[in-house]
């Protein structure tokens, strides 16, 4: 049987790779297009997913590094490996988004390319991270999210997961909004 951590893991480069295919055909003058003046274009959107996960992976990896031990004492505790999709509850705060603010925009952009290359790489890199660890130690070492509270690698995953789904579900609307415009 997959471990959950494998189908996780298998579920960020397929929707990644879904994403992405979503925007064949597209120019890079329309990747960078605003579908209004304050609204972000595909190629921010991509980039603060990228940002968020960049942004966390080392985190997670000191918190790996500093409780790896303590994990082992309690690998036979039970733990949470899932978490109701925080992204579609009304309550949760979506301003939060400025903390992982584009490094490109319209003015100052990257290849299309560049920024798939950029996600795969980072992707590769959470694979790297958690495709070899015991799910079990994984779901009894913690980080602290003031979102979140307390959760363990394995729900930290799964977060991020959704956070990249919501807006890839972006790139799919946008992506077929300037198909039609043209």
């Amino acid at each position: 049987m997959q471990s959950i951590v494998l189908t996780y893991l298998n579920l960020l480069d397929t929707q990644r790779e879904v994403a992405f295919a979503a925007l064949d055909g597209l120019t890079e003058e329309q990747i960078w297009q605003r579908p209004s003046p304050k609204e972000w274009c595909l190629g921010e959107i991509l980039d603060h997913n990228y940002l968020l996960i960049a942004n966390t992976l080392p985190y997670v990896k000191v918190a790996w590094n500093v409780q790896q031990r303590l994990a082992i004492k309690r690998r036979g505790r039970s733990f949470a490996t899932g978490i109701e999709d925080p992204y579609r509850k009304p309550s949760f705060p979506m301003w939060v988004g400025f903390l992982w603010k584009p490094r490109y925009n319209p003015k100052q952009t990257l290849t299309l390319e560049k920024l798939k290359a950029e996600n795969c790489t980072l992707h590769a890199a959470v694979r790297a991270f958690y495709a070899d660890k015991d799910p079990a130690l994984l779901g009894n070492a913690f980080v602290y999210d003031p979102l979140f509270g307390l959760i363990n690698l394995i729900v930290t995953l799964r977060i991020g997961i959704y956070h990249d789904q919501l807006h890839f579900e972006d790139v799919h609307k946008i992506a077929i909004a300037l198909r039609k415009k043209n």
